[in-house]
């Protein structure tokens, strides 16, 4: 695909009517002057949702679900970060706020209904309301991403594209036995290597391209920065039930730092 131009504000502006001074903005970073070739994204880290918005009309019990964030992909990120001396960034609201995985516009950037639940903060949405949100949200988080990578870029420091998401271990009835998945569009080098390494581990089920897969039009991070960049990437699921605790956390965490740098390693010595 043709290299992507950001085509949001020109400044990452905090807009007043979505997010108060006093509130978090729209992206945390773990690892700044990270030296590994890894970059790490999670794009869906945290259930918070600006004071403006209330609960979107949702209740508590709606907003921890998986509706509202990659439940435990946050603090595996983290941890992955901090072992591997990785830079990683992190989206500071909730993708029912806006999903910063949506090309704006798509029909699911700002959902209406998610897992049968009906979002009522997001029916009517006006287009003045929309730009809003993407412009206190969507675009100060992929405008730091892309600045970052344009700085890697030219002081020539190798980077690997990793996007962090989690998935149900059910949806919609249906069982999802995979434990992690290995997600792709066009490339597939690193998430076959992954595959190789993860297969070598006891008893997981590793899914290509499942539950979901990567697309222009459905996708953000691997299209625009793995792809139009020439970037080797890689978007990692890891199901929640899985993540869900601190044992869990560490556990994956520790096996993606032990087996990224093998596969990063392999991958290049093919290319």
């Amino acid at each position: 695909m043709p290299p992507h131009r950001l085509s949001g504000p020109k400044t990452a502006i905090k807009s007043s009517s979505v997010l108060g001074v006093d509130e978090p903005p729209a992206y945390s970073i773990a690892c700044p002057e990270g030296t590994s070739p890894l970059f790490i994204t999670c794009d869906h880290a945290s259930r918070s949702i600006p004071r403006a918005l209330g609960n979107l009309g949702l209740g508590e019990s709606d907003l921890v679900r998986h509706i509202a964030w990659d439940i435990g992909a946050a603090t595996v990120s983290r941890r992955l970060a901090a072992t591997l001396d990785a830079f990683c960034i992190l989206q500071n609201y909730s993708r029912l706020v806006i999903d910063c995985n949506r090309p704006p516009g798509a029909p699911d950037s700002i959902v209406r209904i998610s897992d049968s639940t009906v979002i009522p903060g997001n029916l009517g949405l006006s287009s003045v309301a929309t730009t809003e949100r993407e412009t206190a949200i969507f675009w100060p988080y992929h405008r730091r991403i892309a600045e970052e990578l344009d700085v890697r870029a030219k002081r020539d420091q190798p980077t690997v594209l990793l996007a962090m998401h989690s998935f149900t271990p059910e949806y919609q009835g249906q069982s999802r036995p995979w434990h992690i998945g290995l997600l792709f569009n066009r490339d597939d080098r690193l998430a076959r290597s992954m595959q190789g390494l993860l297969n070598d581990e006891n008893g997981l089920n590793v899914g290509i391209n499942q539950p979901y897969d990567v697309g222009d039009e459905t996708d953000y991070a691997i299209p625009r920065y793995g792809e139009a960049r020439g970037l080797l990437h890689l978007e990692v699921e890891l199901r929640q039930d899985l993540i869900a605790d601190a044992r869990g956390q560490e556990e994956w965490a520790e096996r993606l730092a032990r087996i990224l740098p093998r596969a990063i390693a392999a991958t290049r010595t093919q290319i």
